[in-house]
């Protein structure tokens, strides 16, 4: 049993991917191409041909990586996106932190922009509260107060261990006697919030989600979908409320959602102001759960 086995979902992931097969060469590597029409299969034959691949249709994320799990034979499950690189050392860093924290579900690096500058990588679950602060830019009058911004965990220091609700799914050592426990991703989840909800029931079992600095990766950040995937983003908010906390809960965030985005769509014009229009017509067609089986 390896110690580790990387697990990488490709979606269209030219050109990050050679350079994220490049960072973890030597391991247990299983990519899961969720049918991708750039040739990123024909790229992971050919720079890592001992790597397992995997091809099928677009099914999402969560059921990449539970695809890709599967398989894995390690004893922890290094969740990496194609559109992400470990630093030298960084893998043997998390996996002996780990070792060292068995408490500890998933263990998180620091993230870091290309151009070296910190990639905040700490959130926190969604409540309607958080929502408000982060959709009618609220957590702008005071980005680093835990009231204002702990939707994107204001005030936490990205340069001590320290516990998280979650981290950001580009880069997560996730151990497998935690996912026997707790099960696999919630497929329902088809892009944002899978592991949103992952560490939540992680959590909820008794589990902890760690913040490790010790250790760092570099992430691109919306390599694959370029940023066009707003609405699916806030129907991840609205699966996870809805699925944690109930119907008439995540009906409340599907109205502030909407009065949120009809906002954003008068004060934005172009692309942007349409993508926010556009979002707020859905959220108008139907009431949850309804909205949620489309």
């Amino acid at each position: 049993m390896p110690d580790a086995s990387v697990v990488v979902v490709t979606h269209n992931a030219l050109p990050w991917i050679e350079r994220c097969l490049d960072s973890v060469r030597g391991e247990e590597v299983v990519v899961v191409d969720n049918g991708s029409s750039d040739g990123s299969a024909d790229v992971v034959r050919e720079a890592m041909p001992e790597a397992t691949l995997i091809e099928q249709e677009n099914v999402g994320l969560a059921a990449g990586w539970n695809r890709g799990m599967e398989i894995a034979r390690g004893r922890y499950f290094l969740i990496l996106n194609s559109d992400a690189w470990l630093t030298e050392g960084s893998l043997r860093r998390l996996l002996a932190f780990a070792d060292e924290h068995p408490e500890a579900a998933i263990v998180g690096p620091r993230l870091l922009n290309p151009d070296g500058t910190l990639q905040r990588s700490v959130r926190g679950f969604p409540t309607l509260w958080r929502l408000a602060t982060e959709y009618l830019f609220l957590r702008k009058l005071a980005p680093r107060s835990r009231l204002f911004n702990s939707f994107y965990a204001g005030g936490f220091d990205h340069d001590e261990v320290r516990e998280a609700e979650f981290v950001m799914g580009a880069c997560m050592l996730v151990r497998r006697e935690a996912v026997e426990e707790v099960g696999p991703l919630d497929e329902a989840f088809f892009l944002f919030s899978e592991e949103v909800d992952w560490a939540y029931r992680f959590r909820q079992a008794g589990w902890k989600v760690l913040f490790f600095p010790g250790a760092e990766c570099v992430h691109v950040g919306g390599a694959s979908h370029g940023g066009r995937m707003f609405r699916e983003n806030v129907r991840g908010h609205l699966r996870f409320l809805a699925k944690h906390r109930g119907d008439r809960y995540a009906e409340r965030a599907r109205r502030l959602l909407r009065a949120a985005t009809l906002l954003r769509g008068v004060l934005f014009r172009g692309d942007r102001g349409r993508m926010y229009r556009e979002t707020a017509d859905w959220l108008a067609t139907a009431r949850i759960p309804e909205l949620l089986s489309r």
